[in-house]
């Protein structure tokens, strides 16, 4: 007869079972000290990436034509921002449509936030309101990141033209309608619109002319292609004589020429179009470089060389929150609807 004898390693299934248990247990253990070790949770790298940015050139994208009021300011910015940043701030044109084209291309880019929108409220208020069907929304396709500077339009005229003052230019007007022509940065932008709006109140028959930007408008208008046209850069060219100054679209006068009134003071009493220029990057980008970005546009407007400049424009300074953008947004939508809802057939 044999003894039914144990080896010493024989265990029952419970013993086994324990074992397993506590294998299983040591290594997760060391599965997540060797992760913890060598691989980064996305959070974490995210992080990473938020606290290196920018470590590249940003592209800011103008979507006005080169020469015009909006790329002269926006590259005075840029150069600001690249000192604030570290990094170049390049600047790209990409006109068309009074502004739409860039802007929409911009809401399509990815948030990394080395894609960003320098514009005016051309694409983001006055569109909004002559574009029924406008390829992105002006608030939720964007990242608001500040307000730069508002400003008023000059409305200038061909010298030869024999007005020398807005009731002289309304008269002329009235007895020639139809014979002159305004000159905008394209269908649906600020320009735009403030023709349209002077036209309405004024009442009077004068033919838009749309243009890739207020650039190549200047420059008819000067030819005399083009008779009028309301742009925010044409004070070199009425010291130098080649246009002629009627007035500004704000409701207070440019300080550049303190004793020429407003349009609304000059006769057509309530035109008020105030302009602004913004930065956005695309819908998305990171709550962190938004923060970086606000704070970068304050403290580059904040350089006095730069302060000079811009207010040698007629710019007058902001800097804002990115919520304080919205608003600005949303309150002078209502705004210009108001207003479009006076003009007969609309603005076209």
């Amino acid at each position: 007869m044999y003894r039914n004898l144990h080896h010493p390693y024989d265990l029952n299934a419970k013993q086994v079972a324990g074992i397993a248990t506590s294998f299983l247990r040591w290594l997760g253990i060391a599965l997540l000290i060797v992760a913890g070790l060598g691989v980064s949770s996305p959070a974490s790298a995210q992080s990473t990436v938020l606290a290196d940015w920018p470590s590249k050139p940003i592209k800011a994208i103008v979507p006005y034509a080169a020469g015009g009021f909006s790329d002269q300011s926006a590259r005075i910015i840029a150069e600001a921002l690249s000192r604030q940043l570290k990094q170049p701030v390049v600047i790209e044109n990409r006109p068309g449509g009074g502004g739409r084209i860039g802007a929409d291309a911009v809401s399509k880019m990815t948030p990394d936030g080395y894609q960003l929108l320098l514009t005016t409220n051309g694409t983001h208020t006055y569109m909004a309101v002559t574009e029924k069907n406008l390829s992105y929304d002006p608030v939720s396709d964007f990242t608001p990141v500040s307000l730069v500077g508002s400003y008023g339009l000059l409305m200038v005229v061909n010298p030869t033209l024999p007005v020398n003052n807005v009731m002289e230019f309304i008269s002329y007007a009235k007895n020639n309608p139809g014979k002159l022509n305004y000159a905008s940065s394209g269908p649906g932008s600020g320009l735009h619109f403030a023709g349209e709006v002077f036209k309405s109140m004024a009442g009077i028959d004068i033919v838009h002319v749309p243009y890739k930007g207020s650039g190549p408008g200047l420059q008819d208008v000067m030819t005399g292609a083009c008779q009028v046209i309301f742009a925010g850069e044409a004070k070199p060219l009425i010291d130098a004589g080649k246009l002629r100054f009627l007035g500004t679209t704000a409701a207070v006068r440019d300080p550049r020429f303190p004793d020429m009134p407003t349009i609304g003071e000059a006769g057509l009493t309530g035109y008020d179009l105030t302009y602004w220029v913004g930065l956005f990057g695309p819908r998305g980008m990171p709550a962190d470089i938004q923060t970086k970005l606000n704070a970068a546009v304050k403290a580059a407007i904040a350089e006095p060389a730069v302060r000079k400049r811009l207010e040698g424009m007629g710019m007058v300074l902001l800097g804002s929150s990115p919520e304080y953008m919205v608003q600005q947004i949303r309150t002078e939508t209502v705004k210009l609807r108001a207003i479009a809802a006076t003009i007969p057939g609309g603005i076209k």
